[in-house]
């Protein structure tokens, strides 16, 4: 008999079943080849360990702009795949926000943004945030059916940051849209065709914060908008280009990630009926609730870095200027961290705020403890109102993203 070796463990995003559960993946990566390269030449990290170093790394990078002093050539290659693209783009701008920024900038925007978002001013807005999730009930309950998506994951968390920001009356649906397609940038394999399509959503999407902030400038009202435009700090100021990032940011992150944390958790707990149950009948299991459903299937997948010098990670040569994907969804179905049975549900387990969905360092989500709150607030009240949820016939729809995983529909059922 002759001794053949293993096929090697890829990432493979187009494995049947991945996007249904990519876990299984992880695992295989995680322990066989935790320190992965890709064909892409871009490497990913599936430990625990690994990414949560990693993300806290200060010899590490968000900036396109240090890779690319690194690599000069790679950004004109990037400049010359966008404007194959998208002709009218004549020279591409770098995205200013605080997720695409190291210090000192990230420090000095992020110290003007996060006024707004301290714990105590998110836990203010939990009477309106319970207000809001009864009236999607109460629709829901007179419909006699319901898409937890359409019907409270996404209208929810819009609603809020759309208050939050001061944002006037649109077309929702539309800036769904743009937001969806536009976010599918973040994702590491694109055709050409889905690559044209985002970056036109985001050209709509930023072309229309334009409009809002002018609006604003003659509207100034009580709102995180009209603080943003006159925030100043020790004599500093946001630029018009910072200002405009920081809105989008704020406007897209501010939902999307919150639609997928209520929806993937109510995906988790209805395939998990004695878990379903323990929520339904113990509200103070709520936030610790949260945290479990965040680490058991993030809503965010995997976050970026450049590294800035020669690397090694577990024996592996990583040179200087190269991109690193953490998977924060194997990192937190890692046993070394999460024990033995990490990949079951159990809104009891102990240290499950140790979970990376949220990211770790100075890139830590700025908005977390605002999605914790429409999580609870969302998944409790929903579990409670109808103590038979249950699913439709009709199969949840995973949206087939790598970074952003969940679901464009949940349909529900109840007695």
């Amino acid at each position: 008999m002759t001794d053949t070796a293993a096929a090697p463990v890829l990432f493979n995003p187009f494995e049947p079943g991945f996007f249904d559960d990519p876990y299984d993946q992880y695992r295989r990566l995680r322990d066989a080849d935790p320190v992965h390269h890709t064909p892409l030449d871009v490497w990913m990290l599936f430990r625990y360990e690994d990414c949560f170093s990693l993300l806290r790394d200060p010899g590490t990078s968000v900036e396109m702009a240090k890779a690319w002093e690194i690599n000069p050539g790679a950004r004109q290659e990037r400049v010359d795949q966008l404007r194959a693209l998208l002709p009218e783009v004549a020279e591409p701008r770098e995205n200013r926000s605080i997720l695409n920024l190291d210090p000192p900038d990230h420090t000095r925007l992020r110290k003007l943004v996060s006024k707004v978002f301290t714990p105590r001013r998110i836990e203010d807005l939990r009477p309106e945030v319970r207000r809001l999730v009864d009236e999607h009930l109460d629709l829901a309950a007179e419909r006699g059916e319901m898409d937890v998506i359409a019907d409270l994951a996404f209208p929810l968390p819009f609603t809020v940051i759309s208050e939050m920001l001061g944002m006037p009356e649109a077309d929702r649906d539309q800036l769904r849209a743009w937001s969806h397609t536009g976010v599918r940038l973040l994702d590491p394999i694109l055709s050409p065709d889905q690559i044209r399509e985002s970056l036109e959503a985001m050209q709509q999407m930023f072309a229309h914060c334009a409009d809002v902030i002018a609006w604003k400038r003659e509207h100034p009202a009580d709102d995180l908008l009209t603080a943003l435009i006159h925030a100043e700090e020790d004599g500093d100021t946001l630029s018009p280009e910072e200002l405009q990032d920081q809105v989008v940011l704020l406007f897209i992150a501010g939902h999307e990630t919150t639609v997928n944390l209520i929806g993937n958790g109510t995906r988790a707990l209805l395939r998990h009926p004695d878990q379903l149950a323990l929520l339904r009948d113990d509200p103070s299991l709520d936030a610790a609730a949260i945290d479990e459903l965040l680490r058991f299937d993030s809503p965010v997948q995997f976050s970026r870095r450049i590294v800035l010098r020669d690397t090694e990670i577990d024996g592996r040569p990583i040179a200087a200027g190269t991109f690193v994907m953490t998977c924060l969804g194997a990192a937190n179905h890692d046993p070394a961290q999460f024990g033995p049975d990490a990949d079951a549900l159990d809104l009891r387990r102990p240290g499950a705020s140790r979970h990376l969905s949220f990211g770790s360092g100075i890139h830590h989500c700025l908005g977390a403890a605002l999605a914790r709150l429409e999580g609870q607030e969302a998944i409790g009240r929903l579990v409670r109102r109808f103590p038979d949820l249950s699913p439709a016939d009709d199969a949840a729809a995973w949206n087939g993203r790598i970074v952003l995983r969940g679901l464009d529909a949940l349909p529900v059922r109840w007695a």
